[in-house]
């Protein structure tokens, strides 16, 4: 078994779902009393919340960087980060940890690929929706057409995240709001939904129509499990 090295902390509640999922999967592949390989470095999110704020991706790129170094060094043979937003900086910290980094975004498009869809309705972070990363590399590597919301709507469910499910508060009018904007992207076309914050599957576990709902943080923590026991993804 491979040791995975997870890169956490943003935000923590999400973190813990990873250990949880990854932990739950190997028992379920192998029995027993198995359990996954894991090294956990968990960063404080303050300072990289506020470079995200700031524009200063830069900062926010050596702090993962720094992390993913000590991973390698601790004996980690790949990489998860444990977020979408910060997937602006995979490929800084990949090269710079110099192991591989399984990318929640390749993860996603595979799953989508393989459900026939072409086009997707995607909620995140303003920066994960707005700052253009995910619709990039989901066109030029899938070949998905990326729908996202209204810029208010964009804005409501940042706030969401930040302001509720990263300090694990999961309230029934948040859950409300998503749905009502996901059935809007629904109606612009919308095939499918991307939850493209590994936050968001604490506040919605189904789509409120009949469409496919695409779990971020399931299919990282999945395909995680999947190479770790030399499976096929």
């Amino acid at each position: 078994m491979k040791t995975i090295g997870l890169i956490g902390g943003m935000s923590w509640e999400s973190t813990c779902e990873y250990y949880r999922l990854i932990n739950e999967l190997v028992s379920n592949r192998l029995g027993g009393q198995h359990s996954a390989k894991v090294i956990l470095y968990s960063v404080d999110f303050e300072p990289i919340e506020q470079a995200q704020n700031e524009h200063r991706w830069d900062d926010a790129a050596r702090i993962l960087v720094d992390a993913g170094r000590s991973l390698k060094e601790a004996g980690a043979d790949f990489l998860l980060i444990c977020t979408n937003t910060m997937h602006k900086v995979a490929d800084d910290v990949e090269q710079s940890a110099g192991i591989p980094l399984l990318h929640i975004l390749d993860v996603t498009g595979a799953a989508i690929q393989r459900a026939g869809l072409n086009e997707v309705g995607l909620l995140g972070t303003r920066f994960t929706m707005e700052d253009g990363f995910y619709q990039h590399r989901l066109k030029n590597r899938f070949g998905l057409n990326v729908l996202t919301p209204a810029e208010s709507e964009r804005r409501t469910v940042h706030q969401i995240i930040y302001d509720e499910l990263c300090h694990g508060r999961i309230r029934p009018s948040s859950r409300r709001r998503c749905e009502e904007i996901i059935l809007g992207l629904v109606r612009s076309g919308a095939e499918g939904i991307i939850l493209g914050c590994t936050e968001l599957p604490l506040l919605i576990q189904r789509a409120p129509a009949a469409i496919a709902l695409f779990d971020t943080l399931k299919l990282h923590a999945e395909a995680a499990v999947a190479s770790a026991l030399d499976e096929t993804a």
